[in-house]
């Protein structure tokens, strides 16, 4: 029985959900929908005869255009025009994903099943009214998107990551693990690399707590971005990673590669996943091993979720200052708990102690990232870590995000940033390094 055999099977077994998708399927049946399988299937079988699969667009376009005047020349021009977007899309391109990537104010897409798809925009998810024709269609356009990276997926490894020819990161899981079909998850990569000003504009952060972020950057602090899921992370780590200066090596590691660094000496390495044997599964903890042989000055770990956290702060502490690296946590006193929690994920029975005191060692600052309600992302604390006191990692704000429960004309949560006008320890390690601070900057 195939892939596509059992998703069915398992798919009529759920009454109410079936039921649920036909209402779906009705709502958005397509009048075309027939002449368009009957297309579909004529240009496939052109470009077949005239071995045409891997030629340039414009050629298919030109079969498809043939095929179109041949089958539906009764149709008006406007229709036979989107059909044949349809169709290219289908042959070369994402299907029905390929408008929503193309969009620009998406900024994720999140497909549940064949008939539902969700979309984000300007932070607010909303359904779409695009759908696959069919379960089967979904699985081609899932084939189509991890074929090309050498990954897989089937009923004995349902779960992948991957992503896209542009640079977006997608997450992909099927049946049995997914009980509404096969579902895919897009974080989509910007075009344009969102600058300093642009998170000025967006109302991230205040000029002062740039200005201090650029400096500890540039004064090579130990720098730690946590926040949640979608909170920005990855935008605040490349925009902190163009702080570097030009003459340093910077080595980069991340499961998909995501950052985008404008630096010329950067070296960008990439995890791998098992084969289908189970074997030759590189995770990031190797490649931060392998990393610190690599002469780097700056080490930029995507994300650190587990083991991998350890050879981090080793490094941290052995001589590469400077290095920058995102987790998940909610404040800065979680990201410490955390980091201990991920470095007893390592193996190593270390007393927790010593954790605390690799930890106290080697961050400097922990910049903590949130989603409001209203979709924006903000910075709410940017936070010193001082050392220890007894068994106790002390911390110290040196910046806040004060929100109010109003909002405003905008239905935009109303914040404030502030300094907590407490001068920070590492300022003069900052100045050492030959690197500019007005002591206005954290004035009340």
């Amino acid at each position: 029985m195939t892939l596509l055999e059992r998703l069915e099977k398992q798919k009529s077994v759920t009454v109410s959900e079936k039921e649920q998708t036909e209402k779906i399927i009705t709502k958005n049946t397509d009048v075309y929908r027939d002449i368009k399988a009957k297309i579909h299937k004529e240009v496939i079988e052109q470009l077949n005869k005239r071995n045409l699969a891997d030629t340039k667009t414009d050629l298919i376009k030109q079969v498809i255009d043939e095929v179109i005047e041949e089958v539906a020349f009764d149709i008006g021009r406007t229709e036979r025009s989107k059909i044949a977007s349809e169709l290219l899309n289908d042959v070369i391109g994402y299907g029905p994903l390929e408008d929503l990537l193309n969009d620009p104010n998406i900024s994720e897409i999140m497909v549940n099943g064949p008939y539902t798809i969700y979309v984000e925009r300007s932070g607010k998810i909303e359904l779409s009214q695009v759908t696959f024709r069919d379960l089967e269609h979904e699985l081609n356009i899932i084939d189509r998107i991890v074929s090309p990276l050498g990954r897989h997926i089937d009923e004995a490894s349902p779960m992948v990551d991957a992503r896209l020819k542009d640079g977006s990161r997608v997450n992909i899981i099927i049946p049995p693990l997914s009980l509404v079909g096969p579902v895919i998850t897009i974080r989509k990569f910007s075009k344009e690399p969102i600058t300093a000003q642009n998170l000025l504009g967006f109302g991230s952060l205040s000029p002062k707590m740039l200005n201090f972020l650029e400096a500890c950057v540039k004064g090579r602090l130990n720098i730690i971005v946590s926040g949640g899921t979608g909170s920005g992370k990855t935008t605040l780590l490349n925009v902190l990673s163009t702080f570097i200066p030009e003459d340093e090596r910077i080595v980069t590691i991340e499961d998909a590669a995501e950052l985008q660094l404008r630096q010329k000496h950067v070296i960008t390495l990439e995890s791998r996943t098992a084969n289908m044997e189970g074997k030759g599964q590189i995770s990031i903890r190797d490649l931060v091993r392998n990393a610190l042989r690599m002469r780097p000055d700056r080490i930029i770990v995507g994300e650190v979720r587990s083991g991998e956290t350890l050879d981090m702060l080793q490094a941290m502490n052995t001589g590469h200052d400077g290095s920058l690296t995102t987790t998940h946590a909610n404040t800065p006193r979680d990201t410490l708990s955390r980091i201990e929690t991920m470095v007893l994920m390592s193996g190593m029975d270390l007393p927790v102690r010593a954790i605390r005191e690799q930890v106290s060692s080697a961050i400097d600052i922990i910049v903590q990232q949130s989603r409001m309600r209203d979709g924006s992302r903000k910075i709410t604390n940017i936070t010193e870590v001082l050392g220890m006191e007894n068994d106790i990692i002390i911390l110290q704000d040196i910046f806040v995000c004060e929100r109010d429960s109003s909002v405003d004309g905008s239905n935009k949560i109303r914040t404030r940033f502030k300094a907590t006008g407490i001068r920070p320890h590492c300022v003069e390690r900052i100045k050492n390094n030959n690197i500019y601070v007005n002591d206005d900057w954290f004035r009340e």
